[in-house]
């Protein structure tokens, strides 16, 4: 198939753009924030101890302690925020008795996925911001039939994502919040965010 019909379709995983070397592609706040909203309407909340493995600049974890959260932010690459951790390093043996929330790399999110949920505690939860295709492939699948996420928050519009927080070239795609809580089985919910 030509690039230009699969870019025209929305699949940015064939443009013909490089991709950041790190995969640091950064969040914009006002899609936590939106989330945070949609979350505590279902009568959801947070942990007041949060991990935030993947925080580049920290527009994720700047938000969440605005809200008196206490925020462990890491990440693989100094950027001037949090402390320089590879996450996927961290031991299993490690129990972290609070929620993780982060927008990883995607090249890592599945090994993101797994990391989190071996090291938070029963019930914590864990939350990552992923492309709506996360929800696609043979190898996630086994992924959610192994855990399967409480909820799924869609965007009902594309939300800005910034290659190296570079505010000025914004990438609108469509995104949505995968929540784990530890020890859940049941089916997923799916969920809009307005």
């Amino acid at each position: 198939m030509p690039r230009k019909v699969i870019k025209t379709l929305g699949a940015s995983n064939h443009t013909e753009e490089q991709r950041e070397i790190n995969d640091y592609y950064a969040t914009d706040p006002q899609a936590l924030l939106d989330f945070l909203k949609a979350f505590e309407e279902d009568q959801q909340t947070l942990s007041n101890l949060i991990w935030e493995p993947a925080c580049g600049e920290g527009n994720i974890a700047k938000e969440l302690i605005k809200k008196g959260h206490i925020v462990k932010s890491t990440d693989l690459i100094d950027r001037g925020f949090g402390k320089c951790q590879d996450f996927l390093k961290v031991s299993t043996d490690t129990i972290f008795d609070g929620d993780i929330v982060t927008n990883p790399p995607y090249v890592y999110s599945e090994d993101f996925v797994r990391r989190s949920l071996s090291i938070v505690g029963k019930n914590k939860k864990v939350i990552m911001l992923f492309k709506m295709q996360f929800v696609e492939s043979v190898k996630r699948y086994k992924l959610f039939e192994k855990y399967p996420p409480r909820f799924i928050y869609v965007h009902s519009r594309r939300i800005k994502i910034w290659k190296n927080n570079t505010k000025s070239v914004p990438q609108a795609l469509c995104y949505a919040w995968f929540v784990w809580q530890k020890g859940y089985k049941g089916a997923t919910v799916l969920r809009w965010i307005k």
